[in-house]
Formats: C-alpha cells, sequence, structure tokens
C-alpha cells in the first residue's frame, strides 16, 4: 500500500518514513509537514493510508481527521504521537491505530497489519487476536480468553485469567471504544468501569435489590442502571 507520513518536526518525519520504506507491505512512502499540503496530497488520490501526528501548528492533526472523516472514502489513520491524552478523540475519529513517540520498529509493524487487514471492527464470528505489550514484548491474546475488561483512564486492562497481576494486560483503547467493538461478541457494559465476557459468567446474585456477577470466582458488581439489561440479556441468551 501506499502511505503518507504527516509530521511537522522533520527528524520524527523522516525516522517514521524510513521505519516505514522498510516494511515489505508498503509499497510508497510519501512526506509533508503541513496538515494543509497533505490534504492537496489527499485530494491528488493514490494514497491508501496516513500517518499523522496530532500537535501541529494550524491546522491539528485532529483537525486534518475531521476534515477526512467526511471525504466520501476516508482514508484510515493512524496517530502517531508522542502524547497519550487525545486517545480517545482520536478512536472517536475512527482510527485504526494510536501509536506512541518514540516510535519502535515492531510497534509501528502491528499498525500497518492493522491496516493491511483493513481496519474493520470485529463482527461477532472473528475470533480476534488483540496484542498486548509487556516487557517491550508484543503478545497476542484471543478475544475469547478476556473475562472482562477493566477502565483505567483512557487505558483498558483485560483480564484473562483469575491472577490479576499475571492474567492481565493493559492495552491503550478506552473502555467505550472495546464496548462498541465487542458488543456483537457478547461482551456487556455492567458498570461504568467494567465490560464484561457473558460467556464467563458462571453466576448473577442478588442481594437486597443489588446485583452482583461472577467471572472466575471473582464478584464484579453490577451498577443499578446496567441490572436490568443484564437480567435481561441472560435471560435471552438462556431460552430455548
Amino acid at each position: 500500500m501506499k502511505v503518507l507520513v504527516v509530521d511537522d518536526e522533520r527528524p520524527a518525519l523522516d525516522e517514521l518514513a524510513w521505519l516505514l520504506e522498510r516494511d515489505p507491505r508498503v509499497d510508497g512512502v510519501r512526506t509533508t509537514d503541513s496538515a494543509t499540503e497533505a490534504l492537496r496530497i489527499l485530494h491528488e488520490g493514490g494514497i491508501d493510508a496516513v500517518f499523522l501526528d496530532i500537535q501541529m501548528p494550524g491546522l491539528t492533526g485532529l483537525d486534518l481527521a475531521q476534515v477526512l472523516s467526511r471525504f466520501k472514502e476516508p482514508p484510515p489513520i493512524v496517530f502517531v504521537t508522542a502524547h497519550e491524552e487525545h486517545a480517545i478523540n482520536a478512536f472517536d475519529l475512527r482510527a485504526v491505530d494510536y501509536v506512541l513517540k518514540p516510535v519502535r520498529e515492531e510497534r509501528l509493524a502491528e499498525a500497518v497489519r492493522r491496516l493491511v487487514e483493513g481496519g474493520v471492527r470485529p463482527g461477532p464470528d472473528t475470533d480476534d487476536q488483540i496484542p498486548v505489550e509487556r516487557g517491550g514484548v508484543t503478545r497476542f491474546v484471543r478475544r475469547a480468553d478476556v473475562r472482562y475488561v477493566e477502565a483505567q483512564g483512557d487505558y483498558a486492562r483485560l483480564h484473562t485469567g483469575p491472577d490479576r497481576g499475571r492474567d492481565s494486560h493493559l492495552v491503550r483503547t478506552p473502555l467505550a471504544a472495546l464496548e462498541e467493538q465487542w458488543g456483537p461478541a457478547g461482551f456487556v457494559r455492567i458498570h461504568r468501569s467494567l465490560l464484561v465476557n457473558l460467556a464467563h459468567v458462571s453466576e448473577v446474585r442478588m442481594d437486597e435489590g443489588r446485583c452482583t456477577v461472577l467471572v472466575d470466582g471473582v464478584p464484579l458488581q453490577v451498577s443499578r442502571r446496567h441490572t436490568r439489561q443484564l437480567r435481561d440479556l441472560l435471560t435471552r441468551r438462556n431460552r430455548p
């Protein structure tokens, strides 16, 4: 594929372009240090994806992404930035990935993989492989193995077993984005900070009007707002 790299800092621009040119899945790299110039290049056509910095003078990366979202066929975007706090806005704009600087080659390769696969949100019949990083190593976790997800600011912690230390993985995706993407696969919001995989719920307990679900022996509190919705879902799933 042919990509466009947009960054107002020339050293970062050159390094990212060099790394992308090393990837055999990338057939051509164009660069610009201006969001306005990027628009002109994109109007010319021939660009399959955009690697976009966020904080730039004048038209920012988020501003440019909002403009591109109004294209008849918006190009997929990977944000590349030194700032974590823009993640929610980035995923609201349907970004395929959000890569933090300094960029590591293996992390960039993962972003390219997501682009090659189309950046398509997983449907209910796919068992997505979730890339997780620990100690500088990227591993893959099966979505079906995720018991529940816990919000931690702009991040989410995936729990894949009873050991909350060993069996948990932090990913740079807001809980709201995972709720939207994984809802068709049976993940349900039970609290403003919790998303649970219904396939791993072993018990639902009611005690004095308060609801709790049991997942791998771990009790998880269901908010009053989500209690009725959860019980209705479980009833429908268990109905012949």
